[in-house]
């Protein structure tokens, strides 16, 4: 026995540091090893509770509180409130103190019913019933009870409780059919594969009985991987040692189909599982209005502590003269004569920060999440963006982006399953030179018209003959496909027209489409039983094969190989991928003509395959065997090398011959890239297929047009020329004709502009994102993005995942700093998308991992038009006016406080009264914008959709750059001026009553504040182009809510408040006819400069958006004369 080993777990395991370790072991039903094999090590493992939700009882308010003071905003209100309780301030806390309380709660109550949702969903899965195996018997118990090692029955429709590896199954061949949807989304049957040492186990008494360990990797989030080794113990020899993977594992949260029961061993339970690691929310995106917000809080922040400087300055200047600070009215204590001058200067500057501090507005942020979540439901409300065919409509897994949606500039797409269908057409395939073309056939349907075999060229002669039906065999035997029957007939199918069918079933459309074409040229693929794989020949004989091996796909080697045995006994190894992966490798075979026909197919956009075998003797095969093993059990770098297994295995093939399949156009893909670039966005392809093939995509889907000159940075260019030569000479090109910077930066489009389009491969971007050697002229990167911004379209070709996400990122953090959208299908995708400011899924073919992993999930790429230029568009004006907004009303409330100052000898007495200065944000002016930043319109959607390139009027953040931004400042400033003015001028002859009253200070700051509240109102009523009832009522609402509680607190409420300085103020300043001249003449002149504004801008330097609103209302007017005049000649004809 290993005593050191033993030392060492044991010092782990006491000091809680199991965690080290990057395995773990479990024993299958908590059986311990035999004697002498290893030493038994009780680990700690969590029950198999899940907890989604955050909080509990007892910590939910201080980590609530604790959450939400950790944003800026709160914590300076929390500051200003604190500050008003500890010294003596103008303003009452409540004046702070209730709005900060009214956000904070609200969002604690929406975050604390969340949290309790989670709590109840939690609790009906960890109550949920489950079956285990004890002491030979089946026993029920809850979910939570479950432990690591434990022995698990599931019955057929049920979810997995936890992390299992598959034992044994009802089925003979020791397989079952689960679906993933709850987890990637998916819901087609996968095939799971139990322990080949246990299958055999069917019963309690034979699971009670197995001895055996596994070894394996500790939890990792990652669904789709898995690494571990099970040993097995029979009559204390040594232990058969089995590779564990992916195939054996079933994950929390996954249904079992079309299988009676299932045993297994729990592995991972509660918060360890791959479901519950995958609770983990991705990294935090913030978008550019969110930026361009906190950066106008930053500068109103500063404007706000200038204020409260200014005023501390002028008010010890105001009291140098003796008569000044001491007034006989109001004599200084001989404590507060000696108090320190700097700490009375500093109890003032707080003091003033106070009164002040409303210019930050703290409601801005619950007005913006509510917007933002609210608003979001327009996108999975569209009907329109809803597809019938799949039954699925637009997902959005984020609210924070949706503005980011109207700020595009680049979209990075891929081409398979997101502008291509991933519906596949087997087309052709090329056999020695050969080519055959059979039935056209989709899906398993046989397009009508279509008969018998097309031979396009004659037929191969018997030397042939071996070499084409080893081709047919290879398509049938290299696949991953299952056979799924349509009726429940033992035996094989003899013929593939009989009455009797089948449906292939398969995670790629490629495989099935293959399978399927060839069993019209004769080959059918029947089925997989009891390790034996089954075809039809064309004499309609059985041939059976032994498979002995599978060497799977991925997207590095870019092919697959299976390993496969004869009833002859011969050993096969047939190989499949991609030409750029197969040609390398291949030593005999007609290779130029088959490499012809591949480049042919790849012009007309087919997507191809190369099919290559070598025969394997017993000696060779028994080497492979033990390589792969020792890859396949390995728990350390497995991957890697399985990886540098399969490099030794694939070599020396014979080529045999290519395949062409198509893959067609999405619906409207052409249409949406068109409307796309019209808009001033750059689409760039990214993708893995060949060069041809891709190109031949880009120009049906037209990124690439007739006039565009095409510019080649690839390997083959590389070679031909060094990379500073190919890049030097393609950045003359572009900068010829565009003048280095007179093309237009968004489009490229320009009718007298060369349209340029750049093709570029993996093996170039490699060498591109490497320094340069020398040093000289700084780095190649810089170059290219100067190629890539002069061109119009963009295609990266033969692109690894990994190589997606640095495209997207050498452009995101490009000197211009664009905004980009990445949008896939696919796993392989998921990288870009997460890389992108805005990442968007396809719900594609190719399961649901994009859409899982991104912020929003469209059922088809044509979706991405109205997302981006009708909801994008519209979502980017709302918050946009919602922003600027805030602060305008903000600096209209405070600015007239500030002036106030000046004429009250610094004393920093308010001007409004406290119920005021409290209810403002909140009440009277909140849900004016809160509607408008919902509904407004300020086109059609039918205008945004018909004309793309009002798009471009928005782009790079237009509606919030730093000249919009000063403009709204100061028209708040102006209207401050006019209050407060307009006001204090007619105060100036202040017996204004019938009755000989005058007016006091609370009677001038509710005149000043009905102004504003009015003018603020009515501003938003004239940038409100859409009007519903439900504008009318709020807008109209709000300004009878404020009269109606104003009359109600200064006469009614009173009484019992005891509150004396407002009694009766509202009601007499309406009682005087100067303050309703002074109120509607104030609120005018208020409002004029930016009628004026508006005016003249459209008239002098109109935007394309303000060219198609007067275009739209001149049409309106002008159906609306015609309509009128109808109805008179009408009624006079009557």
């Amino acid at each position: 026995m290993d005593c050191s080993r033993v030392r060492t777990l044991v010092r782990r395991y006491c000091a809680g540091e199991e965690n080290w370790v990057d395995s773990r072991t479990i024993y299958v039903g908590h059986k311990e090893p035999p004697p002498g094999a290893e030493a038994y090590i009780l680990q700690r493992h969590p029950d198999n509770r899940i907890v989604s939700s955050k909080y509990t009882f007892w910590n939910f308010i201080p980590k609530n509180l604790f959450e939400q003071f950790r944003r800026i905003a709160n914590f300076y209100f929390l500051i200003i409130f604190l500050v008003q309780l500890i010294i003596d301030t103008p303003t009452s806390p409540v004046t702070s103190g209730l709005p900060l309380f009214f956000v904070i709660t609200v969002t604690a109550i929406k975050q604390g019913y969340e949290d309790w949702l989670r709590h109840k969903a939690d609790n009906a899965m960890n109550q949920c019933p489950v079956h285990f195996i004890q002491h030979g018997k089946l026993v029920r118990k809850q979910s939570r009870k479950l432990r690591v090692g434990d022995i698990v029955m599931v019955k057929e429709d049920e979810t997995f409780p936890c992390d299992l590896i598959f034992l044994s199954s009802s089925r003979g061949d020791g397989t079952c059919h689960v679906t993933t949807a709850s987890l990637d989304g998916e819901s087609s049957h996968k095939t799971h594969y139990a322990v080949q040492d246990t299958k055999g186990f069917h019963t309690e008494e034979d699971i009670d009985g197995l001895h055996a360990t596994i070894e394996c990797e500790q939890p990792q989030p990652d669904l789709y991987k898995f690494v571990g080794r099970i040993n097995v113990y029979n009559d204390r020899n040594d232990p058969v040692v089995r590779p564990l993977g992916s195939e054996n594992l079933l994950l929390r949260g996954a249904t079992l189909k079309n299988t009676e029961k299932i045993f297994g061993v729990a592995i991972y339970t509660g918060m360890e599982t791959k479901m519950a690691l995958n609770y983990q929310s991705k990294s935090q995106k913030r978008s550019a209005v969110e930026k361009s917000m906190n950066v106008f809080l930053i500068v109103y922040l500063c404007i706000l502590i200038s204020k409260a400087l200014i005023n501390t300055v002028l008010k010890y200047v105001w009291q140098s003269e003796p008569f000044r600070d001491e007034p006989w009215y109001n004599q200084k204590t001989e404590s507060e004569r000696q108090r320190n001058l700097f700490l009375r200067a500093f109890t003032d500057f707080l003091a003033f920060m106070v009164l002040f501090n409303y210019i930050i507005p703290v409601s801005m942020y619950v007005t913006v999440e509510m917007q933002k979540f609210l608003g979001s439901y327009f996108i999975t409300w569209d009907e329109e963006m809803f597809d019938e065919d799949t039954g699925e409509g637009p997902l959005v897994n984020t609210s924070d982006l949706n503005e980011e949606l109207g700020q595009v500039e680049y979209i990075f797409t891929d081409k398979t399953g997101t502008l291509t269908e991933n519906n596949m057409e087997f087309k052709e395939c090329c056999i020695e030179g050969h080519v055959y073309v059979p039935h056209a056939i989709c899906n398993g349907q046989v397009l009508p018209g279509a008969s018998g075999i097309d031979m396009i060229d004659s037929s191969p002669g018997t030397s042939a003959r071996e070499r084409e039906e080893l081709f047919f065999r290879a398509l049938c035997l290299c696949h991953t496909i299952q056979v799924k029957d349509d009726d429940d007939v033992d035996g094989p199918r003899k013929s593939p027209d009989s009455g009797k069918s089948c449906t292939y079933i398969s995670s790629s459309p490629d495989e099935v489409a293959l399978v399927e074409g060839i069993q019209r040229l004769g080959f059918t693929y029947l089925r997989l039983k009891d390790n034996y794989m089954e075809i039809l020949n064309r004499e309609n004989d059985v041939e059976r094969f032994e498979l002995l091996e599978i060497l799977s796909f991925d997207s590095v080697r870019r092919r697959m190989s299976v390993i496969v045995k004869s009833a002859t006994g011969e050993i096969y190894l047939f190989c499949k991928g991609a030409d750029s992966s197969i040609f390398p490798r291949v030593i005999e075979g007609k290779v130029d003509q088959i490499r012809a026909r591949v480049e042919r197919n790849a012009v007309e956009g087919l997507r191809t395959l190369c099919v290559a075998y070598k025969r394997l003797n017993p000696e060779e095969y028994e080497g492979i065997c033990t390589l792969l093993q020792a890859a396949k059990v390995a728990l350390q770098d497995r991957e890697k090398k399985l990886a540098e297994a399969y490099e030794q295995i694939e070599k020396d093939l014979v080529l045999l011959g290519a395949t062409a399949v198509e893959d067609r156009l999405q619906e409207k893909a052409a249409d949406t890239i068109e409307a796309l670039q019209k808009a001033g966005i750059k689409v760039w392809v990214l993708t893995g297929d060949k060069m041809e093939t891709a190109a031949a995509t880009c120009y049906a889907c037209k990124l690439f047009r007739r006039n565009t000159q095409l510019l080649e940075l690839t390997t083959k260019k590389i070679e031909e020329q060094s990379l500073h030569d190919v890049l030097f000479e393609l950045s003359k090109t572009v900068l010829r004709h565009s003048g280095s910077l007179t093309r237009d930066n968004f489009s490229g489009l320009s009718a007298d502009m060369q349209d340029y389009g750049l093709i570029i491969d993996g093996a170039a971007l490699s060498l591109i994102m490497k320094p340069r050697e020398d040093g000289s002229c700084g780095n190649y990167r810089e170059l290219f993005l100067e190629i890539c911004r002069n061109c119009s379209a963009v295609l990266c070709c033969r692109m690894a995942p990994l190589q997606k996400a640095q495209i997207v990122k050498l452009i995101k953090l490009s000197k211009e700093h664009p905004i980009t959208l990445a949008i896939g299908d696919g796993a392989n995708d998921v990288s870009m998308i997460l890389e992108a400011h805005v990442g968007i899924g396809v719900i594609g073919k190719e399961g649901r991992q994009a859409a899982r992993n991104s912020d929003y999930a469209v059922p088809k790429f044509k979706h991405l038009k109205k997302m981006l230029l009708v909801h994008g568009h519209f979502y980017y004006i709302r918050i946009s006016e919602l922003v600027q907004y805030f602060f305008y009303k903000n600096v209209c409330f405070i600015f007239p406080q500030f002036l106030y100052q000046f004429f009250c000898g610094f004393s920093q007495q308010t001007l409004y009264d406290t119920a005021y200065l409290t209810l403002y944000n909140i009440s009277f002016t909140s849900l004016p914008i809160l509607l408008y930043s919902l509904m407004e319109q300020h086109v059609s959607i039918d205008t945004l959709r018909r004309d793309p390139s009002l798009y471009r009027d928005i782009a790079k953040n237009a509606l919030l750059r730093w000249r919009v931004f000063i403009y709204w400042t100061f028209l708040g400033v102006f209207d401050a001026l006019v209050f407060f003015f307009g006001a204090y001028f007619m105060f100036e002859n202040t017996t204004v009553t019938s009755n000989g009253q005058i007016f006091g200070n609370w009677t001038f700051g509710t005149l000043v504040f009905t102004v504003m509240v009015f003018t603020v109102t009515l501003k938003l009523a004239l940038d409100t182009h859409y009007w519903t009832w439900i504008n009318h009522f709020v807008i109209w609402g709000s300004l009878l809510f404020y009269i109606v509680f104003s009359l109600l607190w200064g006469g009614i409420i009173w009484p019992f408040l005891n509150y004396q300085r407002m009694y009766y103020v509202f009601i007499q300043m309406l009682s005087s006819g100067p303050a309703w001249l002074v109120i509607i003449l104030l609120i005018t002149v208020s409002l004029l400069p930016d009628v004026l504004k508006k005016v003249l801008c459209r008239q002098l330097w109109p935007s394309a958006t303000e060219r198609v609103q007067t275009k739209n209302q001149c049409l309106s007017v002008e159906q609306s004369t015609i309509f009128m005049l109808s109805q008179t000649s009408s009624s006079l004809s009557f």
